[in-house]
């Protein structure tokens, strides 16, 4: 599936290099009018940051997030600073399919399993950002990547999977906002070792070449952002890429 993303600060489309908040490109753009745009190409699910959440979640963006909601028919799902379930409440109440949970679901698991249990395991998303070292261990960073969250990616599935983890989207933060194409090896490893998890591959997309590369891993799903944005390809071509999206 070809999810087309938009990262947004105080309203406006952004992007960042690796997720360091100094390094934002910005886009004049609508952010109701460019996903419009990628519901009328034919994606069936669309992702939205929300960075000024992200960084100070007292100023989440939540009205805008209602407009864009409302002015879409196509599933959304939306991440960034979530740290309560009054906050995962007030975004499923406005209609929003999925709630994806980063940093929280490391720092604080028994929490955000109670929200698995509660809403079910198809309206959260794990957001698994990892840093890999040099011995290949997949550490999960937290707070906006700024940290290391200490536990390995296969822990924190291990931990989820007890309460039933559906959906999860991992991050290589070596590639994030890169355009040098996406770390297949590592969303190859885990479609064969958690077949039943619909994993979502993000970062580093920048051609049709690098969206054949994901689809060839057996990802579920693949994240992308910047390369829509400046034009490298479409999202009517990125489907055509990936049959069955």
């Amino acid at each position: 599936m070809i999810i087309p993303a938009i990262d947004l600060i105080d309203g406006q489309v952004v992007r960042l290099y690796q997720g360091d908040y100094q390094q934002k490109t910005t886009f004049d753009l609508s952010p109701l009018a460019q996903l419009q745009s990628y519901e009328a190409q034919g994606a069936e699910l669309l992702h939205i940051v929300d960075l000024t959440g992200a960084k100070d979640p007292s100023k989440r963006q939540i009205a805008l997030i209602g407009e864009l909601v409302a002015g879409l028919t196509t599933d959304i799902q939306v991440g960034g600073g979530i740290r309560s379930e009054q906050q995962v409440e007030e975004l499923l109440a406005l209609g929003v399919k999925r709630v994806v949970i980063g940093s929280l679901a490391v720092k604080e698991p028994e929490l955000v399993k109670s929200w698995f249990v509660k809403y079910g395991s198809q309206a959260i998303c794990l957001a698994l950002d990892v840093n890999i070292n040099d011995a290949g261990e997949k550490i999960v960073a937290v707070s906006g990547w700024q940290t290391g969250g200490g536990k390995s990616l296969e822990s924190l599935v291990a931990e989820y999977q007890s309460v039933g983890l559906q959906h999860a989207l991992v991050t290589d933060i070596s590639r994030d906002g890169t355009l040098q194409g996406a770390n297949t090896d590592l969303y190859r490893e885990l479609a064969v070792k958690y077949p039943d998890i619909n994993w979502q591959a993000s970062g580093g997309i920048a051609t049709l070449n690098d969206v054949a590369a994901v689809r060839d891993s057996k990802a579920n799903g693949i994240i992308i952002g910047k390369a829509l944005l400046i034009k490298n390809f479409t999202v009517e071509e990125a489907i055509t890429c990936w049959p069955n999206a």
